[in-house]
This record gives C-alpha cells, sequence and structure tokens, in this order.
C-alpha cells in the first residue's frame, strides 16, 4: 500500500492511495524460492558436467549461475528486510536495502566475469578437445530453467529494480546456455575446439552488457538521484502553473526503496491560494508522476520569500 502525504503551515492533510497491478509480495517470493532451487540444481548438474568434460563453457556459465542464486538470495533477503516497518532509528523503514542489494549483485557479478574472461583467453592458444553433445545437452536443460524461472519475474519487474535484476539474469542465462549449445554441436560436427573459449568470452560480454544498465541505476539510486522515468522538470513546471503559486524551490525526489518515490519541495503562495488544493496537487503528482510520497511545504508572504532555499534551483 502506498503513502501520500501533504503538509503545509497550520494545515495538514493524509491520504492513502492504493496501487493497482502490482504482483503480492507472496508471489514475488513464491517466485524467489521456486527461483533458488531450480538454478541451485542446476549449477550442481551444470558444473559437475564441466568438470567431468573439460568443458570451459559450461564451468563459464556453472559460475555464472551460482553468482545468480547469491543474487537470488540477496535480493529476496533484501525483499524481506524492506518489508519491516519503520523504527524510531530507521525512520523511513528498510527499503533502501533492496537498492543497496541490486548494487552489489552487480558488482558481484561484474568482478566474476572477470575472472572468467582471464581463463578464457588464456585457454585460446591451447583448446583441450571437449565433448560437444554433452555440453549441448546440458546446456539444453539449462535454456528451459533459466527462461522458465524469469518468466516467474515477468509481472514484477517493471515495478521493482531488485525483481528487475532477477528477471534480467534469468533472460541473459538462458541466451547464454543457447549459445553454448550452438557451441556443443559446432564442436562436435566441426572439431573446433577453440571455440569452447570462445563461447565464453561471448557469455563474459553478455553478462557485462545485461548487468551494466543495472549498475547504473543501482548507483543512482543508492546517490538518491531522481529515479529513471521521472521528469524532475516537468514536475517543477506542473507546480508552477497551479494557481496561486509564485514560486517552486527546495525541490527534491529520490527513491525510498525500490518501488517507492517521495518529493518535498517549498511553494511559495500568493494571495488567492487555498490550503485544500494541496490534496489536488498530491493527486496530480501521484497518478501522473508516479511518487508515492509527497511533503509540500507552503510558504506565505515575506517570510516565504526569505527562505533560504528561495531562488535557488534543487
Amino acid at each position: 500500500m502506498a503513502h501520500v502525504h501533504t503538509h503545509s503551515h497550520g494545515s495538514h492533510g493524509h491520504s492513502h492511495s492504493h496501487a493497482h497491478g502490482l504482483p503480492s509480495s507472496g508471489n514475488i517470493s513464491k517466485a524467489f524460492g521456486w527461483g533458488i532451487a531450480l538454478n541451485i540444481l542446476f549449477v550442481a548438474v551444470e558444473a559437475s558436467a564441466g568438470w567431468w568434460y573439460n568443458s570451459l563453457a559450461l564451468l563459464t556459465d556453472a559460475g555464472h549461475n551460482l553468482t545468480d542464486v547469491v543474487s537470488l538470495l540477496l535480493a529476496f533477503f533484501a525483499l524481506k528486510i524492506s518489508q519491516r516497518k519503520p523504527t524510531d532509528r530507521f525512520t523511513y523503514g528498510y527499503g533502501k536495502t533492496t537498492t543497496l542489494v541490486s548494487l552489489l549483485n552487480a558488482v558481484l557479478l561484474l568482478l566474476a566475469v572477470g575472472a572468467i574472461g582471464w581463463e578464457a583467453i588464456e585457454r585460446l592458444g591451447s583448446a583441450p578437445s571437449v565433448n560437444g553433445t554433452a555440453i549441448s545437452l546440458i546446456s539444453g536443460m539449462g535454456i528451459f530453467i533459466n527462461a522458465g524461472t524469469a518468466m516467474l519475474f515477468f509481472r514484477g519487474k517493471e515495478h521493482d529494480i531488485n525483481v528487475k535484476g532477477a528477471y534480467l539474469h534469468m533472460v541473459a542465462d538462458a541466451l547464454v546456455s543457447l549459445g553454448v549449445v550452438v557451441a556443443g554441436l559446432v564442436m562436435f560436427y566441426t572439431g573446433w575446439f577453440w571455440v569452447d573459449a570462445v563461447v565464453s568470452l561471448v557469455i563474459v560480454a553478455v553478462i557485462v552488457w545485461s548487468t551494466w544498465g543495472l549498475l547504473v541505476e543501482s548507483l543512482r539510486l543508492t546517490l538518491d538521484a531522481v529515479p529513471h522515468g521521472i521528469d524532475l522538470r516537468a514536475i517543477r513546471e506542473y507546480l508552477q502553473t497551479v494557481p496561486g503559486v509564485s514560486q517552486v524551490h527546495d525541490l527534491h525526489v529520490w527513491a525510498m526503496s525500490s518501488t517507492e518515490n517521495s518529493l518535498t519541495a517549498h511553494l511559495v503562495v500568493e494571495e488567492g491560494y487555498q490550503d485544500t488544493q494541496l490534496m489536488e496537487i498530491r493527486d496530480e503528482i501521484g497518478h501522473h508522476f508516479g511518487i508515492q510520497h509527497v511533503t509540500l511545504q507552503v510558504e506565505r508572504g515575506e517570510a516565504g520569500h526569505s527562505c533560504a532555499h528561495a531562488g535557488v534551483y534543487h
């Protein structure tokens, strides 16, 4: 449930709005549970096969899938922590853990692919023979497991960067497994065993490409930047068109969690402004800009114009 607040000097409004179409936390928890279980099973099978058949591509993919298991565990932990109620010390609650975990997951994944890429480059000059058929069969299992896991997170990916990270990892894994299947078939029919190392490098490139956007957005949210998809200039322009509002300053928008955003602003008002307009402003910001928590400080007359933040663009 989303909460929206409006405040002014001398009058206060408080209301609750309900978000529709969002997947329930119970369904998301089940998705994480199934995703973690399926990927642990597949990592065990793929790593064993990679060691037995001396395939770097399989071992690389297994290592990648293992980091995804860790990522899913961290994301699930963050989801549970974020649902705790605010306390006197953590007045905003624990929602920020979801953005911190998404940042940690992205960093861990990029560190892992660095080691994988180094090993693949070393193998290019001396590629050992591998069983292409076995590689294709094992990776074929990965396509179904990873694609199925990705679908579990499909509905929630647009509402939570934490869930989006899990979804992108699973989609990338499915594509990587498809690449390994192709590589196995190529080695079986041609005997080009160097393809195993090349596919490992391709896997590294896919992982970096799919993770970079998550890394950047997670870092932005951790630094309290304006969340992706929110137009701060449009919000300012809207507030300045409200009848009776002469100035807008100290405007801030940030993410309280991976699913909820906040806004604070000072409104300098003139004669004719009514405090009842606060509810309309709040609803407009919530519906059109996707901001669940809105706090507005209304300033009148000389007190408003002498505010320390007046005239400063934020």
